[in-house]
């Protein structure tokens, strides 16, 4: 299959975007939190922009999700295959997951065959009504289902409360089709692997492994641009673990969860390293007697560049100091 470059590519390397042999290199200027729309025709973020031939992105804000951005701060992607088109997200409301299938309807004439969600969170399944409303399948782990199923109803009303009007004909709707370990998909030119790798980010989550162009669309395994939240149920120790498992993928392109594509270098770098570092300050502080308060404040200005580090620097240093407490 043929790994030319798409005008996405080749503008990401004029513009800065240099390539790491032929991985994509981060470029952290390029993160968007303070620009609120880019696409302001659209509920959508941005204009969904081919990242290599038949692999498309969405590509969301890194900011938090607000009404600005109407919820899009995740990456919603699809694959065209040549017999159909499989969605990864089903976006965080009815209005985005429509909006995201008339962009498909602009680039394809193929029907969308499949959804795929990349765990329980709003921006990953809030927008499935829509998507069962066309008699889509839905896919996720069993452990996103109970996670949504759970949770929805708290995690729809906190979209209907910044999303207001824009939340507008979202119901709750879960997954179709569940996985535990892996499911493969041969649709036209790819095989397609919905994997779940072990603990990460949050339950459930999973990555779309495409063998045959080397392209992980990683969902939030890993992090780049914004610096990645640490949940209550977020297993740290879990993650760095599931980590081996995603690097020996040994993926030459990333799609992130959230921010723009790029290698797996910058993945590591932002994503295993951060919670190397930050695991390792908490623990010396553990160490010596420090306390929770304490925790607080733990030296992240290594990773101050990050997107949304202002609103979870702390949040994670505190949360790990829980964990590790009891390691």
């Amino acid at each position: 299959m043929t790994r030319s470059l798409t005008p996405f590519a080749l503008g990401l390397v004029l513009s800065g975007w240099l390539f790491s042999g032929l991985g994509l290199g981060s470029l952290s200027a390029a993160a968007s939190e303070q620009i609120p729309d880019q696409y302001p025709q659209s509920v959508l973020y941005a204009k969904p922009v081919e990242v290599i031939p038949y692999v498309w992105s969405a590509i969301g804000a890194t900011a938090p999700p607000g009404y600005e951005n109407s919820g899009h701060n995740n990456n919603l992607s699809f694959i065209v295959t040549g017999d159909g088109v499989i969605v990864v997200n089903g976006g965080a409301s009815y209005q985005l997951a429509k909006a995201l299938h008339e962009e498909i309807k602009q680039i394809t004439d193929e029907p969308v065959k499949l959804v795929v969600n990349e765990n329980g969170q709003g921006h990953a399944m809030l927008g499935n009504a829509y998507w069962a409303e066309q008699q889509v399948p839905i896919l996720a782990h069993v452990e996103a289902a109970e996670e949504f199923e759970d949770r929805g109803p708290q995690i729809l009303s906190r979209m209907q409360t910044y999303n207001k009007e824009k939340s507008a004909g979202t119901v709750l709707q879960g997954p179709t089709e569940t996985f535990e370990d892996e499911k493969v998909i041969e649709m036209g030119r790819f095989t397609v692997e919905v994997k779940n790798l072990g603990p990460a980010h949050s339950p459930g989550d999973i990555v779309v492994w495409l063998p045959d162009v080397s392209l992980v669309i990683s969902g939030d395994m890993a992090f780049h641009e914004r610096m990645l939240p640490i949940f209550d149920d977020t297993d740290t120790a879990g993650w760095l673990e599931s980590w081996e498992t995603f690097e020996a993928l040994q993926a030459t392109y990333v799609i992130p969860g959230h921010g723009h594509p790029t290698n797996m270098d910058q993945v590591r770098r932002y994503t295993k390293d951060y919670l190397v570092y930050l695991r390792g300050l908490v623990g010396k502080l553990i160490e010596e007697g420090g306390t929770l308060e304490q925790a607080y404040y733990v030296d992240q200005t290594p990773y101050a560049h990050l997107d949304t580090y202002e609103q979870l620097a702390k949040r994670n240093a505190g949360r790990v100091f829980e964990q590790m407490e009891f390691e």
